[in-house]
């Protein structure tokens, strides 16, 4: 502030993780999205809240609002293990250590902001306070809880990714905090009273059952959870979500639509360091900027649609690609950085294979409300080419200074069909080993996830074996597998086992307890016993004896 002469902020954002400013972390594209606009920014990353608080208070009031993120990863899903372990890392922490963000750290850094500074609006982002904008399962206290609006005393919520709202919240607030502005935003979420809901136009609004009735009838939380699934996923939404808790209403405004091309450059081009801050020089490496700094992403949205995934209700299940042209740059300034030794360790996104892909005819998009377009068929009206990605590789290949560019995300086999995707990345960005995740083998338990049936992954895996042989590459496939999802019983785990261990002999190392995490179906089955939309029952390994029993099955053959 100094240095610049600055002596006020505008906007003081604090964050969950140490800061790294490269467009993978999000508190670092909301700092330089609004320091394009003109405004004064200051980022204060893994604040202490057990001490005197002099983190909260060294950089004084700002002239706008706080921001809040707890960061990349949920803070809760940060620190424990799907057995309600505490982790002994944090990957986003200076040498990998732990201690250093609070458990539900929105709510934590939320509450010492408004208690230090009641007058200053507290804005609230990020994975998670977006997936507790509504009542939502809380696995670690095995409980429904109110929106996090209501925990934490946050002023303003922004769901999803935030690059838009965040430029309106910040211009509605330039003269101070105006109510009757930002609640005519789109994509923010705010407590409301009695009399403002009653104005709501009720064509385009949608009161859902309140938190108390939920937390009475486990099947009104399931029906909350189908409209607010189905409004997450519509191309064009127009209908504002209301849900009581007590006197008070969360009031959600619809979101913006899927950001254009030229949106999502504007966000990627924006002048990253591409480094964590020199603040943390000796501290020893930040695991999750190794693994992410020699990466591209070249696209947002998942239509995959998965029962586990928090992607469609964060980012949506429309694509957003961003264009050649920034891509390409962004390669090139990977191959001057500091290190760099010619391998792009991924060039991919939520799902690698779905960049440029989307409906043929829009209008049918516009009158879709399935969840994915992937369950449980593929869609028709789906234009899955993988033309332009293939074209987008090679010109990848071709930058002066990229020896290999490697695959390193997920990638959805149920999209191949006879394109010669496989072929290509197996001979061009495969560094040996194929991560693919057909998380189970039984049909029933596969349907509840809303994944295809374990045949596509057998024709994969024989697919992957006949090309390996042909182009003489000693590659492996590395399935990954979920136990204890609802639905799957221990019979299940045994056949899975006979099947994945036995029959194909494979040697697993990607394998996962669910964890249950707020606004997924698996989430609401898990809490509630049923499917929410037929109401059929399911069984649910709720026990930590029954996970563990069920996760052993990936060891024995």
């Amino acid at each position: 502030m100094r240095a610049r002469g600055w002596d006020e902020l505008d906007v003081i954002l604090f964050t969950g993780d140490a800061y790294i400013d490269h467009p993978a972390f999000g508190a670092a594209v909301i700092g330089r999205l609004l320091e394009a606009e003109g405004y004064r920014v200051a980022i204060v990353p893994q604040p202490n809240w057990r001490d005197d608080l002099r983190d909260f208070t060294k950089l004084g009031a700002p002239r706008l609002f706080f921001g809040v993120s707890g960061g990349a990863m949920d803070s809760m899903v940060n620190h424990y293990t799907a057995n309600l372990r505490l982790r002994h890392d944090d990957a986003y922490t200076p040498g990998g250590k732990a201690g250093f963000r609070p458990d539900r750290a929105v709510t934590v850094y939320t509450q010492i902001l408004k208690r230090l500074y009641p007058h200053v609006p507290v804005v609230v982002g990020g994975i998670e306070a977006s997936l507790r904008r509504l009542t939502h399962y809380d696995y670690w206290d095995d409980e429904l809880k109110p929106s996090i609006l209501a925990t934490s005393g946050a002023d303003l919520l922004i769901y999803g990714m935030g690059e838009k709202a965040i430029g309106e919240v910040a211009r509605a607030m330039r003269n101070g905090y105006n109510a009757k502005l930002l609640r005519k935003l789109r994509q923010v979420a705010f407590l409301a009273d009695e009399s403002y809901v009653a104005r709501l136009d009720p064509a385009t609004t949608i009161r859902l059952h309140s938190y108390e009735t939920c937390c009475a009838d486990k099947q009104a939380f399931g029906h909350n959870f189908i409209v607010e699934e189905t409004q997450s996923n519509l191309m064009e939404p127009d209908t504002t979500l209301v849900e009581q808790i007590g006197d008070r209403y969360t009031v959600v405004t619809p979101p913006h639509a899927t950001l254009t091309t030229a949106e999502l450059d504007r966000s990627f081009d924006l002048p990253y360091e591409r480094a964590p801050h020199p603040r943390y020089a000796g501290k020893g490496a930040i695991p999750a900027w190794e693994m992410i700094k020699f990466s591209v992403n070249i696209h947002r949205g998942c239509f995959g649609g998965c029962a586990f995934c928090t992607i469609s209700a964060h980012q949506g299940k429309f694509i957003n690609s961003r264009s050649e042209r920034s891509i390409l740059a962004e390669v090139e300034r990977v191959t001057k950085m500091p290190g760099f030794k010619g391998y792009l360790s991924d060039i991919g996104g939520p799902s690698a294979n779905m960049y440029g892909m989307g409906g043929r005819d829009l209008e049918s998009c516009r009158k879709c409300r399935r969840p994915s377009c992937l369950h449980p068929k593929k869609c028709p009206n789906l234009d899955d080419d993988h033309r332009p990605l293939l074209d987008l590789y090679a010109k990848i290949r071709g930058i002066k200074g990229i020896k290999k560019a490697f695959i390193g995300s997920g990638i959805r086999y149920d999209l191949f069909d006879d394109s010669p995707y496989l072929e290509t990345v197996l001979r061009h960005h495969t560094s040996g080993r194929l991560k693919v995740a057909p998380e189970h083998t039984e049909d029933e338990v596969l349907k509840l996830m809303r994944k295809p049936p374990f045949a596509m992954f057998e024709r994969l895996n024989a697919d992957f074996r006949r090309i390996c042989r042909t182009e003489g590459l000693p590659y492996q496939l590395i399935p990954y597998f979920i136990s204890s999802h609802p639905g799957c019983t221990e019979r299940d785990m045994r056949m899975l086992s006979g099947k994945v261990l036995g029959k194909l002999h494979f040697t697993l190392e990607q394998v996962q307890d669910l964890t249950p995490t707020p606004m997924t179906l698996s989430s609401v089955m898990f809490y509630t016993g049923e499917n929410p939309y037929t109401h059929e029952k399911v069984y649910v390994a709720r026990s930590q004896e029954e996970k563990r029993r069920q996760k052993s099955y990936f060891f024995k053959k």
